[in-house]
Protein backbone atom coordinates (compact mmCIF):
# COMPACT_ATOMS: atom_id res chain seq x y z
CA UNK A 1 0.00 0.00 0.00
CA UNK A 2 1.35 3.42 -0.99
CA UNK A 3 2.04 5.86 1.86
CA UNK A 4 1.31 9.55 1.56
CA UNK A 5 4.06 12.10 2.10
CA UNK A 6 3.31 12.56 5.80
CA UNK A 7 3.27 8.83 6.45
CA UNK A 8 6.54 8.36 4.55
CA UNK A 9 8.16 11.06 6.68
CA UNK A 10 7.01 9.32 9.87
CA UNK A 11 8.28 5.97 8.55
CA UNK A 12 11.67 7.47 7.75
CA UNK A 13 11.81 9.08 11.20
CA UNK A 14 11.01 5.78 12.95
CA UNK A 15 13.50 3.93 10.77
CA UNK A 16 16.20 6.47 11.68
CA UNK A 17 15.45 6.08 15.40
CA UNK A 18 15.54 2.30 15.10
CA UNK A 19 18.81 2.43 13.22
CA UNK A 20 20.38 4.67 15.86
CA UNK A 21 19.15 2.49 18.71
CA UNK A 22 20.59 -0.64 17.10
CA UNK A 23 23.88 0.62 15.71
CA UNK A 24 24.83 3.50 18.01
CA UNK A 25 27.06 2.20 20.84
CA UNK A 26 25.43 2.33 24.23
CA UNK A 27 27.17 5.01 26.30
CA UNK A 28 29.27 3.66 29.15
CA UNK A 29 27.90 4.66 32.56
CA UNK A 30 30.02 7.18 34.42
CA UNK A 31 29.35 5.24 37.61
CA UNK A 32 28.41 1.56 37.63
CA UNK A 33 25.88 0.18 40.11
CA UNK A 34 25.46 -3.35 41.50
CA UNK A 35 22.91 -4.04 38.76
CA UNK A 36 25.07 -3.10 35.77
CA UNK A 37 28.70 -3.49 36.86
CA UNK A 38 30.96 -4.93 34.15
CA UNK A 39 31.95 -8.20 35.87
CA UNK A 40 28.59 -9.05 37.39
CA UNK A 41 28.06 -12.82 37.45
CA UNK A 42 31.71 -13.88 37.71
CA UNK A 43 31.89 -16.85 40.08
CA UNK A 44 34.93 -15.71 42.05
CA UNK A 45 33.50 -12.22 42.39
CA UNK A 46 30.32 -13.73 43.84
CA UNK A 47 32.39 -15.63 46.41
CA UNK A 48 34.33 -12.46 47.25
CA UNK A 49 31.02 -10.70 47.87
CA UNK A 50 29.85 -13.53 50.10
CA UNK A 51 33.02 -13.41 52.17
CA UNK A 52 32.85 -9.62 52.51
CA UNK A 53 29.29 -9.90 53.82
CA UNK A 54 30.31 -12.60 56.28
CA UNK A 55 33.31 -10.62 57.53
CA UNK A 56 31.26 -7.46 58.00
CA UNK A 57 28.62 -9.37 59.97
CA UNK A 58 31.32 -10.84 62.19
CA UNK A 59 32.83 -7.39 62.69
CA UNK A 60 29.41 -6.02 63.63
CA UNK A 61 29.24 -8.57 66.44
CA UNK A 62 32.83 -8.28 67.65
CA UNK A 63 33.49 -4.55 67.40
CA UNK A 64 31.16 -3.31 70.18
CA UNK A 65 32.82 -5.63 72.69
CA UNK A 66 36.06 -3.68 72.24
CA UNK A 67 34.40 -0.43 73.33
CA UNK A 68 34.66 0.92 76.86
CA UNK A 69 36.92 -1.75 78.32
CA UNK A 70 40.60 -2.42 78.80
CA UNK A 71 42.15 -4.28 75.87
CA UNK A 72 45.36 -6.23 75.67
CA UNK A 73 48.18 -4.91 73.50
CA UNK A 74 47.33 -7.55 70.91
CA UNK A 75 43.67 -6.57 70.86
CA UNK A 76 44.52 -2.89 70.47
CA UNK A 77 46.70 -3.79 67.49
CA UNK A 78 43.94 -6.02 66.08
CA UNK A 79 41.31 -3.29 66.39
CA UNK A 80 43.38 -1.06 64.13
CA UNK A 81 44.61 -3.63 61.63
CA UNK A 82 41.30 -5.51 61.22
CA UNK A 83 39.37 -2.29 60.58
CA UNK A 84 41.93 -1.19 58.00
CA UNK A 85 41.90 -4.58 56.29
CA UNK A 86 38.11 -4.59 55.98
CA UNK A 87 38.16 -1.04 54.62
CA UNK A 88 40.74 -2.04 52.01
CA UNK A 89 38.68 -5.11 51.03
CA UNK A 90 35.64 -2.88 50.50
CA UNK A 91 37.78 -0.46 48.47
CA UNK A 92 39.01 -3.30 46.25
CA UNK A 93 35.42 -4.42 45.72
CA UNK A 94 34.27 -0.96 44.70
CA UNK A 95 37.20 -0.54 42.31
CA UNK A 96 36.22 -3.83 40.67
CA UNK A 97 32.65 -2.57 40.31
CA UNK A 98 33.87 0.58 38.59
CA UNK A 99 36.32 -1.29 36.34
CA UNK A 100 39.50 0.06 37.91
CA UNK A 101 41.18 -3.33 38.06
CA UNK A 102 44.77 -2.10 38.07
CA UNK A 103 44.17 0.13 41.09
CA UNK A 104 42.43 -2.75 42.84
CA UNK A 105 45.42 -5.02 42.16
CA UNK A 106 47.77 -2.37 43.58
CA UNK A 107 45.72 -2.38 46.82
CA UNK A 108 46.03 -6.15 47.18
CA UNK A 109 49.40 -5.95 48.93
CA UNK A 110 47.94 -3.58 51.54
CA UNK A 111 45.28 -6.19 52.37
CA UNK A 112 47.80 -9.05 52.38
CA UNK A 113 50.24 -7.20 54.63
CA UNK A 114 47.58 -6.52 57.26
CA UNK A 115 46.41 -10.12 57.20
CA UNK A 116 50.04 -11.24 57.57
CA UNK A 117 50.64 -8.89 60.52
CA UNK A 118 47.60 -10.31 62.32
CA UNK A 119 48.72 -13.88 61.70
CA UNK A 120 52.38 -13.23 62.46
CA UNK A 121 51.70 -11.55 65.82
CA UNK A 122 49.33 -14.36 66.71
CA UNK A 123 52.09 -16.90 66.11
CA UNK A 124 54.87 -14.74 67.58
CA UNK A 125 53.11 -12.86 70.41
CA UNK A 126 56.33 -11.50 71.95
CA UNK A 127 56.89 -9.40 68.83
CA UNK A 128 54.01 -7.16 69.90
CA UNK A 129 56.78 -5.07 71.48
CA UNK A 130 57.99 -4.27 67.98
CA UNK A 131 54.48 -3.10 67.12
CA UNK A 132 54.40 -0.89 70.21
CA UNK A 133 57.73 0.62 69.15
CA UNK A 134 56.19 1.63 65.83
CA UNK A 135 56.77 -1.44 63.62
CA UNK A 136 59.62 0.43 61.97
CA UNK A 137 61.58 -0.84 58.99
CA UNK A 138 64.70 -2.59 60.23
CA UNK A 139 63.05 -3.48 63.53
CA UNK A 140 59.86 -5.20 62.37
CA UNK A 141 59.95 -7.97 59.74
CA UNK A 142 58.94 -7.11 56.20
CA UNK A 143 56.19 -8.99 54.41
CA UNK A 144 58.52 -11.58 52.84
CA UNK A 145 60.15 -12.32 56.20
CA UNK A 146 56.76 -12.62 57.85
CA UNK A 147 55.80 -15.20 55.24
CA UNK A 148 58.99 -17.15 55.99
CA UNK A 149 58.36 -17.00 59.75
CA UNK A 150 54.69 -17.99 59.44
CA UNK A 151 55.57 -21.03 57.34
CA UNK A 152 58.36 -22.00 59.75
CA UNK A 153 55.98 -21.87 62.73
CA UNK A 154 53.33 -23.87 60.88
CA UNK A 155 56.00 -26.33 59.68
CA UNK A 156 55.13 -26.11 56.00
CA UNK A 157 57.29 -28.50 54.02
CA UNK A 158 58.31 -27.63 51.43
CA UNK A 159 57.89 -23.93 52.12
CA UNK A 160 57.67 -21.23 49.46
CA UNK A 161 60.25 -18.46 49.90
CA UNK A 162 58.59 -15.26 51.07
CA UNK A 163 60.31 -13.25 48.34
CA UNK A 164 58.56 -15.41 45.74
CA UNK A 165 55.18 -14.87 47.39
CA UNK A 166 55.64 -11.11 47.35
CA UNK A 167 57.29 -10.75 43.92
CA UNK A 168 54.17 -10.01 41.86
CA UNK A 169 52.72 -7.64 44.43
CA UNK A 170 56.03 -5.77 44.61
CA UNK A 171 56.14 -5.46 40.83
CA UNK A 172 52.67 -3.94 40.77
CA UNK A 173 53.42 -1.56 43.61
CA UNK A 174 56.82 -0.39 42.34
CA UNK A 175 56.04 -0.32 38.59
CA UNK A 176 58.57 -2.91 37.51
CA UNK A 177 58.63 -4.00 33.84
CA UNK A 178 56.84 -7.27 34.53
CA UNK A 179 53.82 -5.38 35.90
CA UNK A 180 52.79 -4.44 32.33
CA UNK A 181 50.20 -7.23 31.81
CA UNK A 182 48.11 -6.04 34.75
CA UNK A 183 46.75 -3.00 32.91
CA UNK A 184 47.08 -4.27 29.34
CA UNK A 185 43.95 -4.19 27.18
CA UNK A 186 43.27 -5.35 23.59
CA UNK A 187 42.98 -2.64 20.96
CA UNK A 188 41.53 -4.76 18.18
CA UNK A 189 43.68 -5.16 15.08
CA UNK A 190 46.28 -2.68 16.36
CA UNK A 191 47.39 -4.96 19.18
CA UNK A 192 47.46 -4.08 22.88
CA UNK A 193 47.81 -0.94 24.95
CA UNK A 194 48.14 0.14 28.57
CA UNK A 195 44.84 1.25 30.12
CA UNK A 196 44.73 4.55 31.97
CA UNK A 197 41.16 4.24 33.21
CA UNK A 198 38.44 1.58 33.43
CA UNK A 199 39.23 -1.94 32.24
CA UNK A 200 35.96 -3.53 31.15
CA UNK A 201 37.11 -6.40 28.94
CA UNK A 202 39.54 -8.39 31.11
CA UNK A 203 37.47 -10.87 33.15
CA UNK A 204 40.67 -12.83 33.71
CA UNK A 205 42.08 -9.91 35.71
CA UNK A 206 38.90 -9.74 37.77
CA UNK A 207 39.08 -13.46 38.48
CA UNK A 208 42.77 -13.29 39.40
CA UNK A 209 42.18 -10.41 41.78
CA UNK A 210 39.31 -12.15 43.56
CA UNK A 211 41.24 -15.42 43.77
CA UNK A 212 44.07 -13.61 45.55
CA UNK A 213 41.92 -11.43 47.80
CA UNK A 214 39.57 -14.16 49.05
CA UNK A 215 42.07 -16.24 51.09
CA UNK A 216 43.57 -13.19 52.77
CA UNK A 217 40.20 -11.77 53.70
CA UNK A 218 39.45 -15.21 55.15
CA UNK A 219 42.65 -14.90 57.24
CA UNK A 220 41.45 -11.53 58.53
CA UNK A 221 38.13 -13.08 59.46
CA UNK A 222 39.88 -15.94 61.24
CA UNK A 223 42.09 -13.53 63.16
CA UNK A 224 39.03 -11.56 64.18
CA UNK A 225 37.76 -14.68 65.92
CA UNK A 226 41.22 -15.40 67.38
CA UNK A 227 41.75 -11.98 68.93
CA UNK A 228 38.11 -11.55 70.00
CA UNK A 229 36.84 -15.06 70.80
CA UNK A 230 33.33 -15.94 71.98
CA UNK A 231 31.82 -12.59 71.07
CA UNK A 232 28.02 -12.22 70.82
CA UNK A 233 26.28 -12.17 67.46
CA UNK A 234 23.75 -9.63 66.23
CA UNK A 235 25.06 -6.24 67.34
CA UNK A 236 24.94 -3.77 64.44
CA UNK A 237 28.07 -1.70 64.95
CA UNK A 238 30.68 -1.97 62.21
CA UNK A 239 33.42 0.24 63.59
CA UNK A 240 36.28 -1.01 65.72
Amino acid sequence: MRCDARAQKQCRSKAALFSESVFRPKPMPVVFTPSDEPYLGRTLLFHFDQLISSAMEQNAAAAPTSHGRVLSDHQEMACQVIAQALSIALSIRELIRQGYLFGAHALLRALVERAAILLYLRLYPNDIERWKRGWHQGDAPGLAKMFDAIQAKQQHNPSIPGRDLTATMNSLLHSKPDSAPWNMVPLGETGFGQAVSKILNRPDLCDDLCANAIPWLAVVQGMMAAYFPNEPVGVSDQVH
